[in-house]
């Protein structure tokens, strides 16, 4: 343990604590979302829990570990959003589309109740082969920056361009055939709360059974490669006289690896954090655009204040970046994932990559960004947002996004990228 690191660590935790103060005293908003960032970055770095792994782990090594945890934290996350939007409902709430014409209260999280129409399909294809090519979902993406890898810099860079790319495009797409036909259905209305719970634990468990099978396959086979921690990261040995303040406890509480459960749970907690502080459920790719936008409009490349998809977003653009909750909440995962290593001594830059990787995270950042705008989200948004506000645009993205994952690890394998 490098404990330099630890003190650097703490000063930064420090100086996030007193710019959430000053950020709180400006808008409260800002402070709330600063700290659901760094958690959710801290949690992730800490349990390496990432949703491109889920595809990626246990297709290259069998190991179903991730794949499992993923399941999991949808299913906890689903029984307790359905709760809330239930609550809603028989207070007299509806979904946001329909509550916008009939002037009914918005059950909260139901705006991520998308159309599913075959730019859902083309988006998720485009997103999974791209998180595959630059290592890392959108979240993922956050979180490899904070931990240091330059890739993940590389990555984000191109991922906000494609994703304003996306955005200038959207009057093409919403008025093509890709959108037009389309179906929105919030799940509840066909099959009611109950039922759609009940079908919907009933995929994320046939997931779970598939994944546990060929985990076990792969086993048989000789395949299987279990991830084992390093060393660093495992559990310290029980000492006979416990101690408060000591190696092994501070071990245990800022070292030590944590479960893909431990890390479902603590993002579980901030997902529900979100949606009941908000009554908007969590997104990560459009404000990729507006940091794009930022960006190119700043050094006279664009003009986004005439484009469809920002007609909305003008006054936070003309706000700023630090006037953005969005942005802090993008911007704590980075520095929560960065808390992590520092805090546990273990810090280090990773840049070992060459040209040819550089032209393919740069690619992969341009699809998953482009992806992410015309699906409507990425695999927060699309994928875990849309699942668990119950739209069909969830079920609709699951698959394309595993396709595109596939595809892309086939061409990782292929190219012989440095992931």
């Amino acid at each position: 343990m490098k404990k330099n690191q630890v003190y650097i660590g703490f000063a930064i935790l420090a100086s996030m604590i007193a710019f959430g103060i000053y950020q709180y005293g400006k808008d409260y908003r800002l402070a709330l979302h600063l700290i659901i960032g760094l958690t959710i970055g801290y949690v992730m770095q800490r349990s390496r829990f990432g949703f491109a792994g889920g595809i990626k782990k246990i297709y290259v090594t069998g190991d179903s570990s991730l794949t499992k945890g993923l399941m999991f934290l949808f299913s906890i996350t689903l029984v307790i959003t359905a709760a809330i939007h239930y609550g809603s409902y028989v207070n007299g709430g509806d979904v946001f589309y329909r509550a916008v014409e009939s002037g009914a209260a918005v059950i909260p999280g139901s705006d991520y109740v998308e159309p599913a129409n075959i730019a859902t399909v083309i988006g998720g294809i485009l997103f999974g082969i791209g998180m595959m090519l630059g290592g890392g979902c959108a979240s993922g993406t956050l979180t490899d920056v904070g931990e240091g890898y330059g890739r993940g810099m590389i990555v984000l860079f191109f991922f906000s361009t494609g994703a304003l790319w996306g955005a200038h495009d959207m009057p093409w797409w919403t008025q093509s055939i890709f959108f037009k036909i389309h179906k929105r259905l919030y799940l509840p209305d066909v099959f009611g709360f109950m039922g759609t719970v009940a079908l919907s634990l009933a995929g994320y468990l046939l997931i779970y059974y598939i994944a546990k099978r060929y985990e076990s396959s792969r086993r048989k086979a000789n395949t299987l490669k279990v991830e084992e921690y390093d060393q660093w990261e495992k559990e310290l040995p029980e000492q006979k006289d416990f101690k408060l303040f000591s190696k092994e406890t501070y071990h245990k509480f800022f070292v030590k690896r944590w479960s893909y459960y431990t890390g479902a749970v603590f993002i579980m907690i901030m997902f529900v954090t979100i949606l009941v502080t908000t009554g908007t459920s969590w997104g990560v790719t459009a404000i990729f655009a507006k940091w794009a936008g930022w960006f190119y409009q700043s050094i006279g490349v664009v003009d986004v204040s005439d484009w469809g998809w920002f007609a909305n977003k003008m006054d936070s653009m003309r706000a700023g970046f630090f006037n953005d909750p969005g942005s802090m909440r993008n911007m704590g995962i980075i520095i929560g994932a960065f808390l992590a290593p520092l805090l546990a001594g273990h810090f280090t830059f990773k840049f070992k990559f060459n040209f040819k990787d550089i032209i393919f995270y740069a690619i992969g950042g341009l699809l998953m960004g482009y992806g992410a705008r015309i699906a409507l989200g990425c695999n927060v948004g699309a994928l875990y947002s849309g699942l668990s506000n119950m739209s069909l645009s969830g079920w609709v993205f699951l698959p394309s996004l595993t396709l595109g994952g596939i595809l892309g690890v086939k061409l990782v394998q292929k190219l012989k990228i440095n992931i």
